[in-house]
């Protein structure tokens, strides 16, 4: 009987940080548990549960193990209290060549990488111009170009001009080019949820 017991409660242990790790944490939205949680869920499970966590101060809060990496994307201002949402700090989750990418976009500089890559962002972003990189608002976006996504995967070209071709129309749900005529130009993959944001 004692055995059972024992048996059934380290069963549900198991349940419950199975069921912690899926769903969000209560608590203040700039501790490192629910960065950690906001973060590492930009990845399907079998990625995002190693990679390694980059918070809000741009240091790892929690190291991984598969040589990926998720942080917050939201070139604005953090909040005091942190993001109000995983969405609103628009986290990715890429490998080394995708951290490339992404520090070359964030300094305005041309990317240099040796292959393709990806990048998950399953809790999307707050909103982009297709054609035009960090445009804030769509107030100052081109018109008609603004597009708030749900969950997607990026592919990151190692030369930009090889997307070219892809249209970029992105209301079919085909995969289709962001940022065309720039050295950004990558292709944007939607998966289910991916219109819940759009107007």
């Amino acid at each position: 009987m004692y055995k059972k017991i024992s048996l059934f409660s380290l069963l549900m242990v198991f349940v419950s940080i199975s069921v912690s790790a899926a769903y969000e944490p209560y608590g203040s939205h700039a501790s490192d548990k629910w960065q950690i949680w906001a973060y590492s869920t930009a990845a399907p499970s079998f990625l995002g549960d190693e990679a390694t966590i980059i918070g809000n101060n741009g240091e790892v809060i929690r190291q991984g193990s598969n040589g990926w990496t998720c942080m917050p994307m939201n070139p604005r201002p953090v909040p005091e209290k942190g993001w109000k949402s995983a969405h609103e700090a628009m986290p990715a989750c890429s490998d080394a060549e995708g951290l490339k990418w992404m520090e070359a976009f964030s300094k305005n500089e041309k990317p240099q990488l040796s292959r393709y890559t990806f990048m998950w962002m399953l809790h999307g972003d707050v909103g982009e111009d297709n054609t035009t990189p960090l445009v804030m608002s769509e107030e100052e976006s081109t018109p008609g170009q603004w597009i708030e996504s749900g969950p997607h995967l990026m592919l990151i070209p190692k030369d930009a001009s090889e997307v070219a071709d892809f249209t970029e129309d992105f209301m079919h749900g085909e995969p289709y080019v962001m940022m065309r005529d720039t050295v950004y130009a990558h292709i944007m993959i939607p998966t289910e949820g991916y219109y819940k944001y759009t107007k």
